[in-house]
């Protein structure tokens, strides 16, 4: 069976844009800022979709028995095929005890962010593979898991000098950028030089997206989640 890919979409998008054919994630649900449960959970969803809860608002002060019967009755009234735990900021023992308490209330399958992976035997969700980094390298502390992958179209710099390496993150480049490919690392790549540096510019192509999910199945990968306004035209749906 093929990766399922998921387009993440705001409640805006959500209301305002046509809605795209296949799998689609509710990206709205947050920590209510005004009360103890949750806000912006959606009023209609299309069977199947992915429910995501962000910790974009802090949890502080909100009651984990009112969020979970939150989420059950969301998922039950839209038939949602699964629920991701979408925690970025640093580790909270109440997020841990919340991630705990959903996987083992909600009837569908849950994902959790790695910060909070090993405290879980559901599926964990990392983020995107950096195109200068090996899909087999990245995924192996979670092999015999199940996993779940963000996408996204962000490329790599990275920068030798005689000082060392620097890497940082660059922009979505246009799909026709001029490069050549690197098919280990299913990116492309350019290099720069000077007398005082060399700089290595990579991206994934719509080609090497679908190529590293190929790899990343046989690796353990079996959902790929990434934002609608930025992958809508650049990955299959499976």
């Amino acid at each position: 069976m093929a990766i399922r890919q998921y387009l993440a979409m705001t409640a805006a998008e959500f209301h305002h844009g046509c809605l795209p054919a296949g799998p689609v994630g509710w990206l709205s649900c947050l920590f209510s800022p005004y009360g103890t449960g949750l806000s912006n959970l959606p009023k209609a969803l299309p069977e199947g979709a992915l429910l995501i809860l962000s910790d974009l608002t802090s949890m502080r002060g909100h009651d984990g028995d009112r969020i979970t019967l939150q989420l059950q009755e969301t998922v039950n009234a839209f038939r949602c095929c699964g629920v991701l735990l979408d925690f970025q900021r640093p580790r909270q023992e109440a997020l841990a005890a919340l991630a705990q308490q959903l996987s083992q209330a909600l009837p569908c399958p849950v994902a959790v962010s790695e910060p909070y992976g090993d405290d879980l035997k559901s599926a964990v969700f990392l983020p995107p593979i950096p195109p200068g980094t090996a899909p087999g390298r990245y995924l192996a502390p979670w092999q015999g898991r199940e996993i779940w992958l963000e996408l996204s179209r962000e490329g790599e710099q990275i920068i030798l000098t005689e000082d060392g390496t620097n890497c940082s993150p660059l922009p979505p480049l246009p799909e026709d950028f001029p490069g050549f490919p690197e098919e280990k690392l299913h990116c492309h790549y350019r290099i720069e030089t000077s007398e005082s540096k060399a700089v290595f510019t990579l991206w994934r192509t719509k080609q090497d997206q679908e190529d590293l999910l190929a790899e990343a199945q046989a690796l353990g990968v079996t959902t790929a989640v990434g934002l609608w306004q930025e992958l809508r035209t650049h990955i299959g749906r499976g």
